[in-house]
């Protein structure tokens, strides 16, 4: 039978209704209504987190790995209606949600075997001196101890592996904090699911109930309530420049500051160097027509914007990466809200005197057409408003006259999440110069390759400087991700009685 979401929040291990409700806007199929967050039911959730920190993070490593493979398997077997939903609310194909879902899964495994290795814990042991003179020195043991509970912040472009069971989520769950979900309107009955996951694996494990919560909807008073309450010692956020940013502020004036770790997006510039724009131009152009397009657009590693020296090679990488573009059909956004804002942004290019369309399709309602536009260095370096993401499939070329204004651009970019250098034989010695350029702009640096998607592996950074995210020291993904939700605890002549565990190895 088809899945029907009961709509309710999920509080410390109850499910719990709310005077309010809203209604999910589907890409298709039904419409269903929801229970709508307040900040008494943010206060409720964090209470309950707090109640269950010093239990859960107690728990031996051991056994909060076999928590989130617990996770992984309940979200498993859940895999038909996830898709079902998801799908419907997204309109994201079948076969990204059983990839994301596959992902979701696997990321919370990683973080199991992660921390039963133990290696994230940093430990540290200086032995006594006793007799060193002029002065003795104590024992000290330094280890990294989990700070409380986390709020976490659904994106609206990942409805699993960045949303309720998603790598914030397992990576506070690994580190033994306790996690409340503000969940995203735009999948609130895939998060329902995952969040019944949670709360069987739960149960399954005994895990104390106020680890997990889940509070859907809602509008801005529930996110600020989610942020500045006491209890919350840390954020994790994936979304807008603006949202975030807002996010940040508050809770950088709170009485005690906390850190909010905020990926905020970025549009990945590539740079295109010109023996690999001589050799290899069309075939770059339709790689990054594909890269543009894939998932209509909608990734946060998306390339939009292409740097190349200007001449018949960049005439040709354009007309190969307009024909790719031609051949792809509207595809249908993740919400009418995006919809709309990519129209916008577009049309903001469209009418900015520094760039020239090379090819622009129209499209109506919640689907959007590749658009790509194009620019001279000069004029891209004098109007900064070209540099903003717009978030979608729209691709900027940029042509620039010299190796100087190659670098010139570089030095120009803010933050980005990633950097892409396609070079050939001949490339070495201009990539050689702008390398320490670009790795103070970005935090992953890609040679010929495209940046959409991330590998969930112990090496992947995905993060980079503002405003790609608001913390250039820490990732996203990959298990670095759970330093986030750790701090150093150093233990001076402390006997081992009373050490925690994790600090006597």
């Amino acid at each position: 039978m088809p899945f029907t979401p009961h709509g309710k929040h999920l509080i410390a291990g109850e499910w719990t209704a709310g005077d309010d409700t809203f209604e999910s806007s589907p890409a298709h199929g039904p419409a269903h209504r929801f229970a709508f967050g307040t900040p008494d039911l943010v206060n409720r959730a964090v209470q309950a987190a707090e109640a269950a920190f010093e239990a859960y993070s107690r728990r031996p490593r051991q056994e909060r790995a076999a928590f989130l493979e617990a996770i992984a398997d309940e979200i498993e077997a859940r895999g038909a209606d996830i898709t079902e939903i998801g799908t419907q609310e997204t309109g994201l194909p079948a076969a990204r949600l059983e990839g994301e879902r596959g992902r979701t899964s696997g990321q919370l495994r990683l973080f199991a075997a992660h921390i039963r290795k133990g290696d994230y814990l940093d430990r540290r042991h200086d032995e006594a001196l006793p007799d060193r003179q002029p002065a003795p020195r104590p024992e000290l043991v330094m280890v990294q101890r989990p700070i409380g509970p986390v709020a976490v912040f659904g994106a609206s472009n990942f409805p699993l592996a960045f949303s309720t069971a998603g790598g914030d989520t397992a990576a506070a769950l690994a580190a033994g904090c306790p996690v409340v979900v503000k969940g995203h309107e735009a999948h609130p009955g895939t998060g329902e699911i995952a969040a019944e996951a949670i709360r069987a694996a739960i149960e399954k494990c005994d895990m104390p109930a106020g680890v997990f919560s889940l509070i859907q909807g809602g509008d801005r008073s529930v996110g600020q309530a989610l942020v500045q309450h006491p209890l919350i010692k840390a954020v994790g956020f994936t979304g807008s420049l603006a949202g975030g940013r807002a996010l940040f502020d508050l809770c950088a004036a709170r009485p005690e500051p906390i850190p909010f770790f905020g990926e905020l997006g970025s549009v990945n510039p590539m740079f295109v160097l010109p023996h690999a724009l001589e050799a290899r131009g069309e075939e770059i152009g339709r790689g990054w027509a594909a890269s543009l397009t894939m998932g209509a657009g909608q990734f946060c590693t998306n390339p939009g914007i292409a740097i190349v020296m200007d001449g018949k090679a960049a005439d040709r990488f354009v007309d190969a990466a307009a024909d790719g573009l031609k051949q792809v059909d509207a595809q249908v956004m993740l919400t009418d809200g995006i919809a709309k804002a990519f129209n916008a942004g577009r049309d903001q290019v469209a009418q900015s005197a520094a760039a020239r369309p090379v090819m622009v399709a129209g499209a109506e309602g919640r689907k959007a057409s590749p658009a790509l536009f194009e620019t001279t260095a000069a004029e891209f370096l004098e109007n900064p408003q070209l540099h903003h993401e717009v978030f979608g499939p729209l691709g900027l070329l940029v042509r620039a006259g010299s190796a100087e204004e190659i670098e010139a651009i570089a030095r120009a970019l803010e933050g980005q999440l990633t950097v892409t250098l396609h070079l050939g034989e001949g490339d070495v010695a201009a990539a050689q110069a702008l390398r320490p350029v670009l790795e103070r702009k970005a935090g992953r640096l890609l040679v010929n390759g495209f940046p959409t998607g991330v590998e969930v592996v112990d090496s992947m950074v995905h993060g980079g400087p503002y405003p790609a995210s608001t913390n250039f020291g820490a990732t996203s993904v990959g298990t670095l991700s759970i330093r986030r939700f750790l701090r150093p605890v150093c233990y001076q002549n402390m006997p081992a009685a009373l050490l925690p565990e994790d600090a006597l190895g």
